[in-house]
This record gives C-alpha cells, structure tokens and sequence, in this order.
C-alpha cells in the first residue's frame, strides 16, 4: 500500500501529485487494467514469438522513421 505523508505547509495539489507520481512508479495502475479481464495463459514459446514480432515492428519503424532501408 502506498503512503504520502504531509509536509509541513504543502499544498493539496502538491500533496496529490507526489502521490499520483508515486503510483505511476510503482506500477499498480497498469497491473490493475491488465487483471481487469482475464487472458489466458500462454507458453514461453508464444511469449517468445510475440516479443520478437514486437521488436521487428519496433525497429522497423526506426527503419522507416530514419529513412534506412
């Protein structure tokens, strides 16, 4: 569980975005909207296969954004 703590003499919006930015690190919003609908498990080989399509599309649009070929 995440905790701010008052400064002395901090503002409320100062307050809200240290603690905004606190739970941005941590990672607990976007863990969340990944449990918010159930996805069925996959192997190492899928995951494998996925993560190398990711960066083939990643670099190539590098490619495409530098004019490389």
């Amino acid at each position: 569980m995440l905790q701010v703590i008052r400064k002395d003499e901090e503002s409320v919006e100062s307050l809200v975005r240290r603690f905004n930015k606190k739970v941005v690190q941590s990672g607990i919003l976007g863990e969340a909207r990944r449990k918010k609908y159930f996805e069925k498990p996959l192997s190492k080989t899928e995951q494998r296969e996925i993560a190398i399509r990711k960066r083939m599309r990643k670099e190539q649009k590098m490619r495409e954004m530098l004019g490389i070929k």
